[in-house]
């Protein structure tokens, strides 16, 4: 059987590596993309005591305008790419009339400019091959507004949507797109939320970041379009459903300040 190549972006941490374990622990060669060169560094060392398969690094800041088609002219002269995972991502806390601009950019150009153009470069291969499988990392933010997270709620909600349409284009062509959308996981994440608050209040429904990337990884290859971790998770995102916006938004907003509260 042919080796196969996935890339991960963020993937020095949290469900990147997570990710990057389960796929290379399948065989895979890995491009794992992240800013940490140290962390990825360490990956890299743990993942070649345990395993056979190449493990390149990219050391990028995803944040960054044009950085999907920088990293693309370095992975296209590997034979193919046949997972993409863009994970990457981090959220900001705040009323959107008091939080930093260059901050938000950053993150609105991560999680959406990069994901999908990452996407565009890579997927026409895919379906060249008939073959292929990307996941993008949305959120059960993605399902309802977000106050005091605005941009990132709206971001994830931006992903979430862009993977159901390409799935939906892409039947039949043996290429599938999954959106992982997991509730709170205890990750690195909190802490890039907010300089004041880097541990949730709120600790119920904390996922492990094991089990919502085991659950990611058999979605995808299961190829379904939208994945949702946990019983209640998948209650908590048809609520908005059967009640007023209004009143979802008012419940999300309650939670943020009882979750960031000092």
């Amino acid at each position: 059987m042919k080796t196969k190549t996935a890339l991960i972006t963020g993937a020095a941490s949290g469900l990147g590596y997570e990710l990057a374990f389960l796929l290379i622990k399948d065989g895979y060669n890995l491009v794992l993309v992240d800013i940490d060169a140290s962390r990825l560094k360490e990956v890299k060392k743990l993942f070649n005591e345990k395993f056979k398969s190449e493990v390149n690094l990219l050391v990028k800041d995803l944040s960054q305008p044009d950085i999907a088609q920088d990293i693309y002219n370095e992975v296209k002269r590997l034979p193919k790419i046949d997972v993409l995972v863009n994970n990457a991502g981090f959220g900001l806390f705040g009323t959107f009339a008091n939080t930093d601009w260059k901050r938000e950019s950053d993150m609105l150009h991560l999680h959406i400019l990069t994901t999908t153009h990452l996407t565009k470069l890579i997927l026409p291969a895919m379906i060249s091959r008939k073959s292929g499988k990307i996941l993008n990392i949305s959120s059960l933010a993605a399902f309802q507004p977000g106050p005091l997270m605005s941009l990132y709620y709206a971001s994830k909600s931006y992903i979430l949507s862009f993977s159901e349409a390409i799935a939906n284009e892409l039947k039949g062509t043996g290429v599938t797109v999954t959106a992982l959308c997991p509730g709170p996981t205890k990750t690195l994440f909190q802490e890039t939320v907010s300089n004041d608050c880097s541990e949730n209040k709120i600790s119920f429904n904390m996922a492990c970041p094991v089990d919502v990337a085991l659950y990611g990884y058999n979605a995808m290859k299961k190829g379904k379009t939208i994945a949702i971790p946990g019983a209640f998770n998948k209650i908590l995102s048809s609520i908005p459903r059967f009640i007023p916006r209004n009143m979802t938004t008012r419940i999300v907003r309650n939670i943020q300040e009882k979750n960031r509260e000092t």
